[in-house]
This record gives structure tokens, sequence and C-alpha cells, in this order.
């Protein structure tokens, strides 16, 4: 193909789209920055270990004197899109007494890792600066020596959400408030039960869920008793490259991260069959096979309980946490 006809190709539909999205965020904000909006923090709950943090949030324009988070605490899940992100905005971080500037990428997400002198393991403060405006975030520490870990799904794996029918789904995750979700029965103790025996176990909530949905996650989970740890979400936003955000790699890119920031954890993977779990998890354990205890799948379907193997890794299917704990094998 000449080169002249390369130039003056027209941009994808996906680049488009992202430059039509930047264009209407770029419009809007000037409006708020006249109104007198400003960047406030809405912070996202991070890990870390061994002396390295990962320190989330998101950078939004809101009217001054109003928090993100408790502005938005009681409304229902669509209008927690509605939200005006503030892109290369400087933050100023501050944890274990170090502080240092790090700036919001093109949709407004913070994503920082430092390295910083660190207590042995719990949960670390966190303060995040726009301005003048502060917020309070935590960072999830497991322990320096710990062996083992857990990386679990949200929806359909600790949320009742119905994935498969769409319609449901929908009106479930934009509707229906937080206080009325249900959790998948017995997939709290199974977590407790994965992370017992140890101190501060790591724990990383992994899904492709939007990040707008961050605050009313955190606290069904908190409400539940599930255990506390990092969650690592995604934008649903359009892409230079596709009109959706990929979630499977991005379940894909989190766990590779986590394994090369948490060299000494191997993980007990928990998600469901409605998705790409199965085969995520598989190819993670097939890449990995040092680095997964093992893989804990709820079925959907509600099969019967079964146990296969990903080569030495254990894969349990059942229909909720209890049929999963139930069939457990012992791992080392």
């Amino acid at each position: 193909m000449p080169r002249w006809w390369q130039a003056a190709r027209v941009p994808s539909l996906p680049a488009l789209a992202r430059r039509a999205d930047g264009s209407a965020r770029e419009l809007a904000s000037r409006l708020a920055h006249r109104a007198g909006w400003t960047p406030a923090v809405l912070p996202y709950p991070g890990y870390g270990s061994g002396g390295r943090v990962r320190v989330l949030g998101r950078v939004l324009l809101t009217p001054a004197g109003a928090h993100p988070e408790e502005r938005r605490r009681a409304v229902p899940g669509w209008q927690r899109f509605l939200t005006l992100e503030s892109p290369g905005t400087d933050v100023e971080v501050e944890v274990a007494g170090r502080r240092t500037v790090a700036r919001s990428d093109d949709d407004g997400l913070l994503d920082v890792t430092l390295d910083v002198d660190l207590p042995d393991a719990g949960a670390l403060p966190v303060l995040l600066r726009a301005g003048s405006r502060e917020s309070a975030a935590v960072v999830h520490l497991a322990s320096p020596d710990a062996a083992r870990g857990v990386v679990c799904d949200i929806d359909d794996t600790v949320l009742v959400t119905g994935i498969a029918t769409p319609l449901r789904a929908a009106w479930r995750t934009f509707v229906q408030p937080m206080a009325r979700r249900q959790a998948v029965p017995g997939m709290a103790r199974l977590l407790r039960q994965l992370t017992g025996g140890a101190p501060h176990v790591p724990v990383v909530y992994l899904s492709n869920g939007p990040w707008n949905l961050a605050g009313p996650l955190a606290r069904f989970l908190e409400h539940s008793g599930f255990p506390p740890g990092a969650l690592l979400l995604t934008d649903w936003g359009p892409t230079p490259t596709r009109m959706f955000r990929d979630g499977r790699s991005h379940k894909s890119s989190s766990l590779q991260r986590l394994a090369a920031d948490l060299p000494g954890v191997r993980w007990t993977l928990v998600g469901d069959t409605g998705e790409h779990d199965p085969a995520l998890y598989e190819d993670f354990a097939r890449e990995q096979p040092g680095r997964v205890r093992a893989v804990l799948l709820r079925d959907v379907t509600e099969a019967a309980t079964r146990v296969v193997r990903f080569g030495e890794v254990p894969v349990v299917y059942g229909r909720d946490g209890d049929a999963i704990a139930a069939a457990l094998p012992s791992t080392d």
C-alpha cells in the first residue's frame, strides 16, 4: 500500500470514539472550571508488601466542598457513571512519611507504585492531595513472608449478577441498590477459610466491573463479611483500538502484574464459569504452575461438584462457596 494512502487512511471507529469522548470531556471540564469545580481524588484500596506499595485512585472534578464519594454514596448505580474525570492532574501522594507527586492518566486514573519504608503488614493509610483537597486512602499490606494469597472475581463469584442474562445483569448493576444485592452463598466463609491460619494473607478482588462502582462494591464486601483486600477494576470507555475495554486482557495483565509485585506468593484463583475465568486461570496456571495453589470456580449452571486438574493444579467446581469448601483438596 502506498505511503500516501496509509497517511490518508480514515481513523478507526474506536479511535474516533476515543477522540469524541476526549473532546466532550474537555468541553465539560472547561465549563466545570468556570463554575468553580476543582479536582478531588476518589481513593481505591491498593496493595503492597516488602517495601513497595501500589496506590490507586481517580481524579474527578466536583463542586468545591463536595467529596466525590460522599456525594455519590446514595445514588443509583447508573448515576455513578455521570462523572467528570480530570486527566493530567498532579496529585501529591503521602505514604509512610514519604511524599511524591503523581499524575492522573487520560481517564483520570491514578496508579502509582512507590518504594517506601513500611511496617510489617496491615492496613496502611495514604493521603492523596489534589490542590487544596485531601482524601484518605488505604493500602493493604501483605506479610513480607506471605506464601499464599487469594485473587477473587466479583460478579457471579461473590456477588449475584447473572451475566448470562444481560437484561437482568444490567438491572442489578445500574438500577438495584447495592444494599439489596445478594452475596453468593458461602463465598465469604470460603474466602475467610482461604485466608485463615496466617497473618495478613493478600487478597485481591479482580473484576471487569467499572471503577465507577468501586465504592459500593467495597462496602458490599465489607458488610457481607469478606476479608479486606485491594480492588482491581477497569474503565468501560473506548480505547484507541476498541470500542469497549478488553476485559480478558485486563484480568490477564493484572494476574501477571500481581505475580511480579508479590513474587513469593502462590495464589488461589477464585472465579465462576459464566465468562472467561476458567480459560484465563488455566492459561495462568500453565504459564506459571509454581505460582498457583488451586483454582476454585463457582459453577453458575449448578452442576454437581467436581475436581479436575490443570497439570498439577487442582480445580474445584461447585454451585456455591460451601460446596467448593467441602471439596477442597489439601494443598501445600
